[in-house]
């Protein structure tokens, strides 16, 4: 497939033409309706044995702690279980990719996970805004989280020489950003926003804070007497781990080398495979074996979880390579790696961003091929 030229009637940010844009459109929605079609036992059981798994990799890890020696098997497991309930459950059942089942335990509209975050605030601010805005800036507030610079179009200023610092911190603390993501803090301390805008949201994280920190921090360490101190660290180095992982699998699926970002003006009068267009574009896989995928989320298939966000997650797998072929066919990039190699990507941006672009000793280049597209126009 031919790039676009300077005459073509497309954008010029769009590697296709508006007639490929649309083939390509119509490839990726008979994909999404084929596995829709197919929906049945096989993906209700699955979600299912997944949350059986996690209840009991849960109730092992709080049994665990009543046994001092174990300590260290207790966390373990109760950290798998966060991680499940965090990643392959909660996420996955929140996009409402099980709700056609019609159990209420895997209702998008009814579950609550296991974490600091409200769940009725997160679904409008990953739902509804990363998901329609993914990767437009000023639009998606998860390029950043309102706290790191993640992209050279990013206006920079000197707070951001503290980038490697914010990122160490949110990594840790992953669920709490998740939590006041909705709030806005950055434009609140800036003037943009006021804190009496955000009252509507007040009430229902401090419900959800209360109750999180009631049970990791108060009951479940109380219900073991003696060992409330060493159960009390169990629950929280739990969460430790869940954040960390959360954070490097998320960070890995939308800000490696080769993803790009878009502007408003650029997606104006976006169509359908605009749209596939710019989920693929803003997103990155991670490579990986089977436990690792289940352990992600199968967000490890960004890319995929993307372009079908409502599609049950244990489908991209079988998917992926379908995706890929039609990438190849029409010349995209399908940006996918093993995690070292993600992660280190995402490491080397995290510093490089937290200087100016042009730096005396520095050589402006264009990583992905929205940057190379906006290149070739200044030419």
């Amino acid at each position: 497939m031919s790039k676009t030229s300077k005459t073509s009637e497309t954008s010029e940010k769009f590697l296709l033409t508006a007639e490929q844009l649309e083939q390509f459109g119509a490839e990726m929605d008979a994909i999404r309706q084929r596995v829709i079609a197919d929906l049945g036992e096989e993906d209700a059981r699955y979600i299912r044995n997944v949350v059986k798994a996690q209840r009991g990799f849960e109730v092992a890890g709080r049994a665990l702690f009543y046994l001092p020696p174990a300590w260290p098997l207790a966390v373990a497991s109760l950290s798998v279980s966060k991680i499940l309930d965090n990643m392959e459950i909660g996420h996955n059942v929140m996009h409402g990719q099980y709700d056609w089942m019609g159990d209420p335990g895997l209702s998008s509209r009814m579950y609550e996970w296991d974490n600091v975050c409200p769940s009725e605030q997160w679904k409008v601010s990953h739902n509804y805004i990363h998901h329609t805005y993914t990767n437009i800036l000023d639009k998606d507030r998860d390029i950043g989280y309102g706290i790191l610079r993640m992209d050279p179009e990013q206006k920079w200023n000197p707070y951001y020489l503290g980038n490697p610092v914010y990122a160490f911190l949110l990594m840790t603390l992953f669920e709490w950003g998740v939590a006041v993501h909705d709030l806005e803090a950055d434009k609140i301390m800036s003037g943009e926003k006021t804190w009496a805008e955000t009252k509507h949201l007040h009430a229902g994280l401090i419900r959800k804070i209360r109750n999180q920190a009631l049970k990791d921090y108060l009951v479940f360490p109380a219900l073991t007497g003696p060992f409330f101190v060493s159960t009390l660290a169990g629950n929280a180095v739990a969460n430790l781990v869940r954040n960390i992982w959360a954070f490097n699998i998320i960070f890995c699926g939308h800000f490696p080398a080769g993803v790009s970002s878009f502007t408003i003006e650029e997606t104006e009068n976006e169509t359908r495979g605009g749209w596939y267009y710019r989920q693929l574009l803003g997103s990155a896989n991670i490579s990986g074996s089977k436990l690792m995928h289940v352990m992600s989320g199968n967000l490890s298939h960004q890319i995929e979880h993307h372009l079908f966000p409502d599609i049950p997650a244990r489908r991209y797998p079988e998917i992926a390579a379908e995706v890929q072929e039609i990438c190849e066919r029409y010349g995209l990039p399908y940006n996918t790696g093993p995690l070292h190699k993600q992660l280190g990507s995402v490491a080397r941006k995290i510093f490089r961003l937290a200087l100016p672009n042009r730096l005396p000793w520095q050589r402006e280049r264009a990583e992905t091929p929205v940057e190379q597209s906006r290149v070739a126009q200044a030419a």
